[in-house]
């Protein structure tokens, strides 16, 4: 990148200095015949006028004076033509001028006429009497005198070597600060893809250093990168604490698994119905784990699909809660329902897949019973946009926490204090509300003494769409 911002800045100056030196030869060059014109033509009366009053010489012929004339002037040729009344010329003209290149009406009217014959410049001046040796005499009846003088075209061409000079020593100086400037350029986007390969390479640590000097853009790219490396490492210490939590979670029912089936096998079990009753239970423990694992995985391999219809949310909740009572019974919670149908109001209908809904609600009360002290309330209401709120009188969730509580990776010291449970179940139903369109959310403090509280919040019917496909 470097060498091509070099070459490029290079480039730039050199067609910068091609079109200058082509547009100011171009203009001297123009100028400069302007002002030989010019110079020319008040060469040609002045001459013409010394000649008509005999200043020069009375000794001296009209050839003799116009070839002085010529030589003190540097012109590069001079003659004394006759224009007859009938338009024709009498005399020689001067090298490369012919008839044609003259006129000859304006100079039968005494009119100075000037012009360029290729690289030659003419002027005329009408010579009216005749003084000198011999003197022809005024206006004569054959035809007027008049003087042509001729210039080459100056040519700028001495100053080339100026201009070449100069552009070298542009090109020179564009060099070195072509190098410069695409060292300085090319630094940061050099940082940056080496900070990118070593974190590719799982060096998480890797950032680019941000120098305000390097322009606006080029430190956005750093803060970028710099941003990605933060989070790839904020997420991968995530998934280390989530193996980690996964683990604990496998290990716990393994090992009670494991140590009461030696010591059924061994005898040793003092109640082995008891024993084997535990290792069911851990078994069962063990199989919601890893259904709560394949069903993450099916979601971010988007293999499902979400049916979306009308549902009665109360009649929903209503099965799903009851199908909770046994395990709130044995945790020794109260589990309570309240709602619009439950004081006799009209049903409420959302829009959603009633089995992916239920999975959620069941998510949800499964949690609030594996942290409350002894009670989770589940509420829902209607209106324009109908919830599902499930409340528990745990110890509540951090401030610091809560924007976290539903990402899959995530874990806390609260994690510590839960009864059984997988410990992916708000993760799963983060996922299946956005699908489905419904807004999950989390808030603690309910009371003084603490509490949690998680809601659904539907769209108003027939604002989310009857089949949502996934994958």
């Amino acid at each position: 990148m470097r060498r091509r911002l070099t070459i490029a800045a290079i480039l730039l100056v050199l067609a910068t200095v091609v079109v200058s030196t082509v547009g100011t030869f171009v203009l001297v060059r123009s100028a400069s015949v302007h002002t030989a014109e010019q110079e020319l033509s008040g060469q040609a009366a002045s001459i013409a006028g010394i000649l008509t009053g005999g200043e020069l010489s009375k000794k001296a012929t009209v050839a003799q004076q116009v070839r002085i004339f010529a030589r003190a002037g540097h012109l590069a040729g001079a003659s004394l033509v006759v224009v007859r009344p009938d338009g024709s010329l009498r005399g020689r003209l001067p090298a490369g001028v012919l008839a044609a290149d003259l006129d000859l009406p304006a100079l039968t009217a005494g009119e100075q006429v000037t012009g360029r014959v290729g690289r030659t410049l003419l002027a005329t001046g009408a010579v009216e009497v005749f003084s000198a040796v011999p003197a022809p005499g005024a206006r004569a009846a054959n035809g007027l005198p008049v003087l042509v003088v001729t210039r080459m075209v100056p040519s700028p061409a001495n100053g080339v070597g100026y201009f070449v000079l100069v552009g070298l020593g542009a090109l020179a100086v564009a060099t070195v600060l072509a190098a410069v400037l695409g060292r300085r350029f090319a630094r940061p986007v050099v940082a940056a893809a080496e900070a990118t390969r070593r974190i590719a390479a799982g060096d998480l640590e890797a950032r680019v250093p941000e120098h305000h000097g390097d322009g606006e853009e080029l430190v956005d790219l750093a803060r970028s990168v710099n941003w990605l490396g933060a989070e790839l490492a904020r997420v991968r210490d995530q998934e280390r604490q989530f193996l980690l939590s996964v683990s604990h979670e496998l290990r716990t029912p393994l090992t009670s698994i494991s140590g009461y089936a030696e010591a059924v096998l061994d005898g040793t079990a003092p109640d082995q119905r008891a024993a084997v009753g535990v290792i069911r239970d851990e078994a069962a423990r063990l199989d919601r784990l890893v259904g709560d694992l394949l069903e993450l995985a099916r979601i971010d391999a988007r293999r499902f699909r979400v049916d979306a219809r009308p549902v009665d949310l109360g009649a929903l909740v209503g099965r799903t809660v009851d199908g909770l009572r046994p395990t709130a019974a044995a945790a020794g919670v109260s589990l309570t329902v309240s709602g619009p149908a439950e004081s006799g109001g009209p049903p409420v209908h959302v829009v959603a897949d009633p089995d992916r809904l239920a999975q959620m609600v069941a998510n949800l009360v499964g949690n609030a019973l594996d942290f409350a002290t002894s009670s989770v309330v589940v509420t829902w209401t209607g209106g324009p946009a109908p919830s599902i709120t499930v409340v528990d009188d745990g110890p509540g969730i951090p401030a610091d926490e809560l924007p976290h509580v539903f990402e899959r990776h995530y874990t806390s010291d609260r994690q510590r204090r839960r009864r059984a449970g997988t410990g992916l179940g708000l993760a799963i139903v983060a996922e299946l509300g956005s699908a489905m369109g419904i807004a999950v959310t989390a808030r603690a403090p309910v009371t003084p003494a603490g509490g949690t509280a998680m809601e659904l919040r539907f769209a108003a019917l027939g604002g989310a769409p009857a089949a949502v496909p996934v994958g």
